[in-house]
């Protein structure tokens, strides 16, 4: 199969590699003057992360082309995957052309953060091809994809993107309904507000609350989510029984949890914390995918092990 990555930075970059690593040819449409070599060293950035996962990652770029052209980069493409700006009027152009150009039966995904599907199809003469592929960074990695319909995205598409998600080795998550943010962004979002009024507050400092996360919950929600680690709280009678005794007080807290702002101040605290981490980003980015992956593999959802 051929696929177009529309938009090559950090996301983009990652699908092409882990599309590459599962023997799809790629063509990857970005104006940027030197996107190839971004492009290309982005790539070997990620063959170590690959060989890990235990994907072929020997002789990527063999199936790999660049089109800066968007219109001829799509024609003939199986799936297309965009990956392009926040930007509403901008994703009506791309996809405006990405409709004229591609094959009436190309898989139309967009790896949106927060625009609806229903919103960017507006731009579509065939609205129900369209839907939103919302990966967990890196998209190479993680094995997340939220998968979520517009109000007009027909029920093949949605099970056509499922099945091709599949084909990568990702987990897909099809969401009932459009909500800002989708679900792991917003509970991300929910997460890091308290994390930031905890340590605005000097309750904790930023690495003791990460110490916090990877010594408790990070390791609890690794192999359970919230509501099935809450279920197993309850002992033999489950979440009910959980609600019933200590849910009066986790309500109670909902009451406490902090309201903080990214003011000046708090920014300014904030990253002056971070700066105690210490090494690269790189450096400290390169080990935290080696310690993602051995994760994966012991919970056996690597796109290796699932293949």
């Amino acid at each position: 199969m051929k696929a177009t990555i529309v938009g090559a930075g950090v996301i983009g970059v990652s699908w092409a590699g882990l599309m590459l690593s599962r023997g799809l040819e790629v063509t990857v449409s970005d104006p940027a003057p030197d996107i190839e070599a971004q492009v290309r060293a982005g790539l070997a950035e990620l063959v170590p992360a690959l060989r890990e996962l235990g994907l072929p990652a020997d002789g990527l770029e063999a199936r790999l082309s660049f089109e800066a052209d968007l219109a001829t980069a799509v024609a003939g493409a199986g799936v297309v995957q965009e990956n392009g700006p926040e930007r509403l009027d901008l994703k009506h152009k791309i996809w405006s052309t990405i409709e004229a150009a591609a094959p009436a039966d190309a898989l139309f995904l967009t790896s949106t953060s927060g625009i609806p599907a229903t919103e960017i199809a507006t731009a579509l003469q065939r609205p129900e091809r369209l839907i939103v592929g919302h990966p967990f960074n890196p998209p190479h990695l993680i094995p997340l994809v939220e998968v979520v319909p517009g109000e007009r995205t027909s029920a093949e598409t949605v099970e056509r993107a499922v099945e091709f998600y599949r084909s990568l080795g990702k987990k897909p998550i099809v969401l009932g309904k459009e909500v800002p943010g989708f679900v792991a962004n917003r509970l991300q979002a929910a997460i890091f507000r308290e994390c930031v009024h905890l340590v605005a507050d000097g309750v904790v400092t930023e690495q003791q609350l990460d110490d916090v996360v990877t010594s408790s919950l990070g390791q609890r929600w690794a192999v359970s989510g919230p509501f099935l680690s809450f279920h197993l709280g309850g002992g033999a009678g489950g979440l009910p029984h959980f609600l019933e005794h200590l849910g009066p007080g986790l309500r109670k807290r909902w009451g406490q949890l902090g309201t903080p702002d990214l003011d000046e101040p708090t920014v300014a605290l904030l990253s002056e914390q971070a700066a105690g981490f210490g090494g690269t980003v790189d450096e400290l980015a390169k080990a935290r995918d080696t310690a993602q992956i051995a994760v994966m593999k012991a919970l056996g959802t690597t796109p290796g092990q699932e293949s």
